[in-house]
């Protein structure tokens, strides 16, 4: 019985945790999604999915990223190209453990790691909390601005934390001098 109260509460917690920010969908059903970033304009999400060619991971271009226009027929697209270089694309940087370092194009000061875990399966691990844990969503609550320069007041990253399983998330700070690479990489 007590187990089985636990189990109840435990779901429901857990329940209350994935499902994003409060109305907005959550995409399902991608066994190659990494992660997806949802904004506060509108819930359009932009996914970031494991590229394989030939079912062998492309080792030029490993993340393919593309919306689902949920505010639309929920169709998935192509991001065009101002999105992809400008905005939601990636910078990504084959390491020497053959690891992958991951950086959204609008904002270098956030890395993240594309790499097989514990379970031989490619995860992106990024810092939530002070830790490498696996990235699963990034929420950006913009307040203002332009197209081009909008006021983000914070982003949220929410994961997993791969030795327990548990739920994990953290309210970040975009530091402007961090927005754009400096160190050419």
């Amino acid at each position: 019985m007590i187990r089985s109260i636990f189990l109840v509460v435990w779901c429901s917690l857990v329940s209350l945790y994935v499902t994003a920010q409060e109305g907005f969908p959550v995409p399902v059903g991608n066994a190659s999604q990494l992660f997806y970033l949802q904004r506060t304009s509108n819930t359009n999400t932009i996914v970031y999915e494991l590229n394989y060619k030939k079912g062998i991971l492309d080792e030029d271009n490993p993340v393919h990223v593309f919306w689902i226009r949920y505010a639309e027929k929920g169709q998935r697209a192509e991001l065009s190209w101002i999105q992809r270089v400008f905005a939601y694309g990636v910078k990504v940087k084959l390491l020497s453990d053959s690891s992958y370092r991951i950086r959204l194009v609008s904002y270098a000061g956030y890395s993240m790691y594309l790499k097989k875990g514990a379970d031989k399966k490619y995860h992106l691990y990024a810092p939530i909390n002070g830790r490498q844990m696996i990235l699963n969503r990034i929420f950006v609550k913009i307040t203002g601005g332009s197209m081009w320069s909008p006021d983000i007041e914070y982003f949220e990253v929410s994961g997993t934390d791969p030795a327990s399983g548990k739920p994990v998330a953290e309210r970040k700070k975009v530091l402007t001098n961090e927005i754009k690479e400096s160190d050419g990489h």
